[in-house]
């Protein structure tokens, strides 16, 4: 019996570990995710780069690329990510990659073009060495309810 319980005590120590590890986890990639919408504003290459995954791909309305040219459209102005107003956030860990939806409007300037965008952003963050690193950013435009 006392076997039982000792191990139905180290059962439940564990569940709650885990747990409390997801939970850390989540939240560092939302947290992580946040400060990338703030350097983005700021157009800070110099860290995004070393966010961005070498292989990292980006989807947004006009086309895809990679990370080099990501770098090149923020540093330009030629996409100037001015403010992500961020309104729901949900975060998926599976073993050492992290898929983060973000519901956001999207303050740009677009071909010097200051526009407003509700978007669904999947941004796709794998672990490796200790940290995480942005391996894909997604934008899909949603239809507001006027049906814009």
């Amino acid at each position: 019996m006392r076997a039982l319980t000792v191990g139905l005590f180290l059962l439940i120590m564990s569940t709650q570990s885990s747990f409390a590890q997801q939970a850390t986890a989540d939240q560092e990639i939302i947290e992580l995710s946040k400060e990338k919408w703030q350097w983005m504003a700021e157009k800070n290459v110099e860290v995004l780069g070393d966010l961005f995954d070498e292989k990292s791909m980006f989807v947004h309305m006009g086309g895809s690329w990679g990370k080099e040219r990501e770098l090149e459209v923020i540093e330009s102005g030629g996409i100037w990510y001015k403010k992500a107003n961020i309104h729901e956030v949900s975060v998926q860990v599976i073993d050492n990659t992290a898929i983060l939806l973000n519901r956001i409007d999207l303050l740009a300037v677009v071909g010097g073009n200051e526009v407003t965008n509700p978007f669904m952003v999947t941004e796709v963050y794998i672990k490796q060495d200790g940290s995480w690193k942005l391996g894909s950013l997604s934008f899909t435009r949603l239809l507001t309810p006027g049906g814009n």
